[in-house]
């Protein structure tokens, strides 16, 4: 072959890599964009539920609180929230603001932490104060027969106390129908003041009821009230404190339901909800309505160092 031809056929093949290159250049692009445009349009799909999507409040300032596993809006000390830890940490619940800043530390005397899924702000024995309540609910291998659940009187926050013991605790100690289950859902009904719990995971979810007045000397067996709810992997739960609303999440989704007047919770659940906007968090195990109504906020553990975040949500 002469000079000429090498020249000619080097030429001819590195054109042809190259067209080969830029196909594949504009394949991904298109692919990409094909991504971005359908993520777009999901994204506009769900914006037109009633809550725009979340917005960043600030990320949590206390390094012990890595395992965020519930939250709750007080009802006592506005504009802030409770939390705790999951499994295996001590017996404290924190109080945060709602820019994710550390208030107070507050430990159950004698209570241990086994595995605590979820907290629930509500109504209790007397009708003038605010409770809280903890969910000892947690089984990941369904192996634990009792569960239990921490009722106590919410304490108000002191700039002067950074810290307190809370002697007076309510212990719930149930077992469900069926045998054990692992839950990381609990909500409490501001009206009739029944708690309800969402079981984790089966393919298709039970609901159980703990009804009022759940005895604290002795143990009782829950009531499944619903069987075969279409969801799996709920992991946090809350009912607005007017108890018009209903939220529920997995680790994808927020599932939202408008309580129609002269509808039971067991009617409302059992039809179809909205599905809300909602930023993927890296453990997003928590939700919570805000106490004035105004939008819901979520919260995740802490996962491969990315440190959580406190998101709201707000009513459009």
């Amino acid at each position: 072959m002469g000079p000429k031809s090498f020249v000619s056929s080097f030429m001819k093949l590195l054109l042809a890599n190259l067209l080969l290159i830029m196909n594949r250049i504009s394949g991904l692009f298109v692919v990409v964009l094909v991504c971005i445009l359908q993520c777009s349009e999901s994204r506009e799909t769900r914006q037109e539920g009633p809550f725009e999507w979340g917005v960043a409040k600030g990320v949590l300032d206390n390094k012990k609180i890595d395992e965020a596993s519930g939250l709750a809006a007080s009802r006592v000390n506005p504009g802030m929230f409770w939390t705790h830890n999951d499994s295996g940490k001590r017996g404290e619940i924190f109080l945060i603001d709602s820019l994710s800043s550390h208030k107070a530390t507050f430990t159950l005397e004698g209570i241990v932490n086994r595995d605590w899924e979820d907290i629930a702000v509500g109504p209790g024995p007397d009708s003038t104060k605010s409770y809280i309540y903890v969910g000892e609910i947690g089984d990941n291998h369904s192996r634990y027969e009792f569960k239990y659940i921490y009722r106590l009187e919410e304490p108000v926050f002191s700039e002067n106390e950074s810290g307190l013991l809370i002697k007076d605790v309510d212990s719930i100690k149930f077992s469900l129908p069926g045998g054990p289950r692992d839950i990381e859902a609990l909500m409490v009904d501001p009206s009739s003041k029944d708690l309800y719990l969402f079981s984790k995971r089966e393919r298709s979810i039970n609901l159980y009821r703990l009804p009022y007045p759940q005895p604290t000397t002795e143990t009782f067996v829950g009531e499944r009230v619903i069987k075969d709810l279409p969801f799996s992997d709920i992991v946090a739960a809350d009912w607005s404190q007017d108890g018009s609303e209903i939220l529920i999440k997995d680790y994808g989704n927020v599932y939202y339901w408008k309580i129609e007047k002269g509808k039971s919770i067991i009617e409302t659940l059992q039809s179809k909800p909205e599905i809300l906007a909602y930023e993927r968090e890296p453990q997003g195990e928590s939700i919570c309505f805000d106490i004035t109504g105004k939008g819901y906020y979520t919260l995740s553990e802490e996962v491969k160092g990315i440190k959580p975040e406190l998101l709201f949500y707000k009513r459009k």
